[in-house]
């Protein structure tokens, strides 16, 4: 029965790990981070292929978690769609490691990895393993400089930067 439980709690939670070698940022301030993101590249998965226009909105919730919608335009139904989801600090609320479902008590890593600490103007983030990486900005259009610093610390990461997706 010991087994049995430790099996599940591992389902449960094993998606929400970080990657060797990586660390969260620390001195995070939700506050400053709760709004609009757009996202300006990322690692192909199938929950976002044939969406266009990508962004995603964080709130506070009730209980001290945060509020996740997902969206992007899907080009074949001409619609816009949309996910919602909840995601909760795994380290305290200064370091930039959380857990995010969108299906119940499923939950995936949620790591910021880099950060502009000063204006809050883009972000990276990648999941509990070097599969699932994304940037973001306040802006649809991120300056070329920047942008190419995050990839090449992506890839200096292990990340595979070739494959990235710009949107």
């Amino acid at each position: 029965m010991r087994y049995l439980i430790s099996l599940l709690l591992a389902l449960l939670t094993g998606c929400t790990g970080i990657p060797d070698g990586i660390k969260p940022v620390t001195g995070f301030e939700l506050g400053r981070y709760l709004g609009t993101w757009h996202e300006v590249a990322r690692l192909d998965h199938r929950f976002e292929r044939g969406l266009s226009d990508i962004s995603a909105e964080y709130s506070l919730l009730g209980d001290g978690g945060v509020k996740v919608v997902n969206s992007g335009y899907n080009t074949q139904k001409a619609a816009r769609e949309s996910a919602t989801g909840k995601a909760y600090f795994v380290d305290g609320s200064d370091v930039g490691r959380l857990k995010v479902s969108f299906f119940g008590p499923f939950y995936g890593g949620y790591n910021i990895i880099a950060l502009d600490k000063t204006g809050y103007q883009w972000v990276m983030i990648c999941g509990p393993d070097r599969d699932y990486l994304w940037i973001l900005s306040r802006n649809p259009d991120l300056d070329k400089t920047t942008l190419q610093q995050l990839v090449s610390q992506a890839k200096a990461l292990g990340f595979a930067t070739e494959k990235l997706i710009f949107n």
